[in-house]
């Protein structure tokens, strides 16, 4: 198995809005073509972190409305699940107003699945004539392992590439080494290197666009006109991603590539090393390596700590990919080293809090960015934490599979907590 391939194929993709919402719609879009009519009510069960993520963040092409019963609404009208992850640039102002519409007469409703871990979304249809239809969307934002119309069932995953802990591939990330990933990495072919460098350019627009907001970006380059911040490369590099994402979470109609599922992710796993190495002179071919190695180790860390987390992904395990990478650049395939910045980094930010999907996200991958090119800084000249401060391992591999256990474990009702939160702020 070329386990990098594995990621590109699976975790890396164009994705237009913030990836749960969008999933929903596109469960939403897979049941409605497979019940063939208009349907007359649709209920949406979720895993606690997508319900999470969806309640916050504005949807594309909505002007600025949010949450995931619009998503799922616009989906069903949209009916075109062959988008994928851009199922939203399908949305125009008649579908919009459609799906406005069934939100107000509660045609669509949303809950949280019961007694479910793991990535989830269930569309359940209902059409005229005791028509019905169901899809469930599980272990990926686009892996369908139901679909069925009026009983008679028409995708079941079942087989060899599926186990009980999810597609083969992951079970193969699970079982490797940073010294694997590394030669993964290395052994990137020019199709890999070109599809990294297709999701560069994606990412760099995105930012493009979000430096009209005002927001986060915005705020960060008022302290750099007013002079208590410097721009240099650690705040221009902030300044890029935190553009990134203010244009995501805007709900700007502008595809990013993801990383690991998260369009945020993708943001920090891809932009952090590009523009560092670009500042410090890397040559072009070690740059998309190094994102290679970025999106392989951002992965590596969500296998552990879950799909959607009560940790940060787009801070955590981004910015562990993210501050690799770096070093990767500037000391090449050093596990020490490398060792040292992942360490280094989940130290700093390995307890930051994911509160669902919002504008806030920014923030957080603010704090990433510049802790990954800290933490990689150190690690590049041979200092770090080490095994014996708190619950920093022996190798970068047991320190992630401690974090991912104290993520699982130490903190199983962070999620349902947050979203009972959530939900009372919601009802006032």
């Amino acid at each position: 198995m070329n386990l990098l391939k594995e990621v590109l194929a699976n975790q890396v993709y164009p994705a237009m809005g913030c990836t749960e919402p969008v999933s929903v719609a596109l469960c939403a879009a897979h049941a409605a073509k497979a019940l063939g009519q208009a349907p007359k009510k649709a209920v949406f069960k979720l895993d606690a972190g997508t319900y999470k993520n969806g309640m916050g963040v504005r949807i594309p092409n909505t002007e600025g409305e949010k949450g995931n019963l619009l998503a799922g609404a616009m989906g069903l009208l949209i009916a075109k699940p062959e988008l994928n992850m851009e199922i939203l640039s399908g949305a125009n102002k008649e579908i919009v107003a459609r799906a406005k519409e069934l939100v107000k007469q509660h045609a669509v409703n949303t809950q949280v699945a019961p007694g479910v871990h793991g990535f989830y979304v269930e569309c359940d249809l209902e059409g005229q004539g005791g028509a019905a239809a169901r899809c469930i969307i599980s272990g990926s934002h686009t892996h369908v392992t139901l679909l069925s119309a009026n009983g008679k069932e028409l995708v079941r995953t079942e087989g060899p590439t599926q186990s009980a802990a999810g597609p083969a591939y992951k079970e193969v990330l699970r079982k490797a080494t940073l010294k694997d990933l590394l030669d993964a990495a290395q052994n990137a072919d020019e199709q890999d290197l070109a599809y990294i460098k297709k999701g560069v350019e994606m990412n760099l627009k995105a930012a493009e666009m979000g430096q009209a907001l005002q927001k986060v970006g915005f705020y960060i380059k008022e302290l750099v006109r007013k002079g208590l911040l410097q721009m240099d490369l650690i705040s221009s590099t902030k300044i890029l991603t935190a553009c990134a994402a203010d244009a995501r979470m805007d709900g700007r109609a502008v595809p990013v590539m993801s990383s690991g599922e998260s369009g945020n992710q993708g943001v920090v796993t891809i932009l952090v090393p590009w523009k560092v190495g670009k500042e410090m002179g890397v040559d072009e071919t070690t740059i998309l390596k190094s994102i290679a190695l970025s999106h392989l180790l951002n992965g590596y860390v969500k296998v552990f700590t879950g799909e959607l987390a009560p940790i940060c992904g787009c801070a955590i395990a981004a910015g562990v990919g993210a501050t690799a990478a770096i070093v990767y650049q500037q000391r090449g395939a050093c596990v020490p080293a490398i060792t040292l910045a992942i360490n280094n980094i989940i130290s700093d930010i390995g307890g930051m809090l994911c509160d669902g999907a919002k504008s806030g996200c920014a923030l957080k991958v603010v704090s990433s960015t510049d802790s990954a090119i800290r933490s990689a800084y150190m690690a590049i000249h041979d200092y770090g934490i080490t095994e014996v401060e708190g619950f920093v391992g022996h190798t970068a591999e047991e320190t992630i599979q401690n974090l991912g256990n104290i993520s699982n474990q130490g903190m199983s009702q962070v999620d349902p907590l947050i979203v009972d939160i959530m939900q009372e702020k919601s009802c006032r």
